[in-house]
């Protein structure tokens, strides 16, 4: 991957000064390739994630990964169903996968009955679709790369006999 792509995905608030710094390019150069980058769809979003744990009177949603069966259809295999269905609101992210299942679905819902009522009265009845499995996320240690809860070091000294 590009470095500036890489840097870019790692910290999406380092100044365009600082990534200049960092390739060894000129500061007009990187934000022209940035520029670049968002008008082609390279760059498709900057995210900033949230260890929702820690908010304060956070309404926490129900998070579900659904596995998600479907026949594929004539001249467009999995694309026609994987759209159709990526586009209920409810589907935060939609994977086409190797294995068991053809999809995997993030789905997320004010709580458990949304979740189901989303995958009994939306999701199962879609003709192409033939099975589906709900697992419910229950905590998060990492995302996008990031640890969520590590653990604070201790600065006492381990006591050994």
């Amino acid at each position: 991957m590009d470095e500036l792509l890489q840097l870019l995905e790692d910290n999406a608030r380092v100044p365009l000064v600082d990534l200049a710094r960092l390739t060894g390019k000129k500061t007009k150069d990187v934000a022209k390739a940035v520029k670049e980058y968002e008008k082609k769809g390279v760059i498709v979003k900057y995210k900033t994630v949230i260890n929702h744990a820690k908010v304060k009177g956070n309404n926490k949603n129900v998070l579900a990964l659904i596995e998600v069966k479907v026949t594929p259809q004539k001249d467009v295999g999995f694309d026609h169903s994987a759209e159709r269905i990526f586009k209920f609101p409810e589907v935060k992210s939609c994977y086409l996968l190797s294995g068991s299942y053809d999809l995997l679905l993030m789905v997320e819902g004010k709580d458990i009955q949304t979740v189901a009522g989303f995958v009994s009265e939306k999701l199962a009845p879609l003709e192409a679709v033939k099975g589906t499995t709900t697992h419910f996320l229950l905590k998060k240690y990492k995302e996008d790369g990031v640890i969520l809860n590590e653990k604070e070091k201790s600065s006492r000294l381990a006591i050994t006999f």
